[in-house]
């Protein structure tokens, strides 16, 4: 008898135990997706061109002969290089020579100044001595500043565009011997349709890319051209936020990026429709716990996204992971098992 009992319960507890693996057999699979942050912003891309913001044609403050050339066209330069240099032998001895002469009536101005002091000779005389002095000085002042201006030296960082003329060339003064691109400041120009011209009020930021640059270059508008030209087009420059990457030359294309904040979107996140299930008048979606369970979290919606997500609007703040398919044979607290994307004959991932 007590042999009936010992295997009865040996029966009953091999049938605990090979039930208990069936549950653990049972546990569902899930597959896990996070709640995506909808973007308020709308980005639009147009192609664009990076231009100089000057053309700065060159010259010689006065006129003279061309003795050297220090730079070529397509020449890189910067601001203070020295580009060129006129034969100043004429200018050089009309410096020496009123030099020689200020000098002299530097020193008679002096014995003038002693012969007042001892009364010798009269105020107006010492006056117009030191008159002519000062007239004198001022022509060699003017005479050094021509001597000065017989070199050009760059007014900025830029590249040499044009070379007008040669050495042993004569020049008048102001005469353009240099075009030069003023890259100090490059800016960006774009045009851009009437549909986005309309909505100029809603323009938050802009941005450029460029082929061999990763980053995106942050713009600013400095100008939108209220009138549309032959192709109803609407011109729109931009300035860099920061000084452009050095591989940013005058004439390069690039991707221009204009965000417009669109206050018809949806505030709050975008997840699956196969993420959602109804519970009475409530939509809901399955949180997935560090403890591998699952628990019912209500949500508010408001609509479709572009993509056909659905939108969330309240309920989620996004840090959740949430249980994409298969959440209508869920149940409160039930435990599961994460995978990390569906298999081969789980087609469409529904489990």
């Amino acid at each position: 008898m007590k042999t009936n009992v010992c295997m009865v319960a040996a029966a009953l507890l091999l049938c605990a135990c090979s039930g208990g693996d069936r549950e653990a057999v049972r546990e569902r699979s899930v597959y896990l997706t996070r709640p995506e942050a909808l973007s308020e912003e709308t980005v639009k891309s147009y192609s664009g061109i990076v231009k100089e913001a000057h053309e700065i044609s060159l010259g010689f403050k006065t006129a003279g002969q061309i003795a050297r050339i220090h730079v070529a066209e397509g020449d890189r330069v910067r601001r203070g290089q020295l580009l060129a240099e006129l034969d100043d032998t004429d200018y050089r001895l009309g410096v020496e020579a009123l030099q020689v002469q200020y000098d002299q009536v530097r020193d008679e101005v002096k014995r003038t100044e002693r012969l007042l002091a001892q009364k010798s000779i009269s105020p107006n005389d010492y006056e117009k001595a030191s008159a002519g002095l000062k007239q004198l000085e001022v022509q060699l002042q003017a005479n050094k500043n021509k001597l000065n201006y017989t070199k050009l030296y760059a007014p900025v960082d830029g590249y040499i565009q044009a070379v007008n003329f040669s050495p042993a060339e004569m020049v008048d003064a102001g005469t353009a011997l240099f075009t030069l691109l003023d890259v100090s400041q490059m800016e960006v120009m774009v045009d851009i349709p009437g549909s986005l011209y309309r909505q100029r009020g809603e323009f938050v930021r802009f941005a450029c890319r460029a082929a061999g640059i990763d980053e995106a270059m942050p713009l600013v508008l400095t100008s939108l051209t209220p009138k549309a030209d032959g192709n109803q087009l609407y011109r729109m420059q931009l300035a860099f936020e920061q000084r452009p990457d050095s591989r940013l030359t005058a004439g390069m294309n690039v991707e221009v990026e204009v965000a417009l904040g669109d206050s018809t979107a949806a505030r709050g996140f975008a997840v699956p429709l196969q993420a959602l299930f109804q519970q009475g008048d409530s939509a809901c979606v399955w949180l997935f716990r560090p403890d591998s369970t699952v628990t019912c979290r209500r949500v508010e919606l408001d609509g479709i996204d572009g993509e056909g997500r659905a939108v969330v609007s309240k309920g989620l703040t996004g840090d959740e992971s949430i249980v994409r398919a298969g959440v209508h044979v869920l149940k409160e607290g039930e435990k599961v098992r994460v995978i990390e994307a569906p298999g081969s004959t789980n087609v469409g991932g529904l489990l």
